[in-house]
């Protein structure tokens, strides 16, 4: 067993994809019309055939409260790896990218949280 999709609620999909593919540095994987939204995801350059993020729409009614709750208390839904997340924090910044948590030393690990400019929360990460 393995995982092979995951899911990011997105408010709009289009927005999602550019921010996804235009700002974190993804590639568009899939896109297949799906009634009135679309089979979306996306996938690391460094792992083209690996786990593919679905960028889901949020229209059913529990996952708008679920976000804003999320949001609220600053949980990230979702953390992506990084080589450097000082590094990757400065290039996402000149790219525009708002972060609610700066590059932040805790132990064996270095972390930041960014907003997906979708309704959420984004967490990256380094092991030391």
């Amino acid at each position: 067993m393995r995982i092979n999709i995951a899911s990011v609620f997105v408010d709009d999909q289009a927005k999602a994809l550019a921010f996804y593919t235009e700002k974190l540095g993804f590639t568009k994987k899939t896109d297949v019309p799906a009634g009135e939204a679309r089979w979306l995801t996306v996938v690391s350059p460094a792992d083209p055939d690996g786990v593919e993020l679905l960028l889901e729409p949020d229209g059913h009614p529990a996952v708008g409260p679920f976000k804003e709750a999320l949001v609220n208390d600053g949980i990230p839904l979702t953390q992506f790896a990084v080589d450097d997340v000082y590094a990757e924090v400065e290039r996402l910044q000149g790219l525009g990218v708002e972060f609610t948590q700066e590059a932040t030393d805790l132990g064996p690990v270095v972390t930041a949280v960014l907003d997906d400019t979708c309704g959420n929360l984004i967490q990256l990460a380094a092991m030391k």
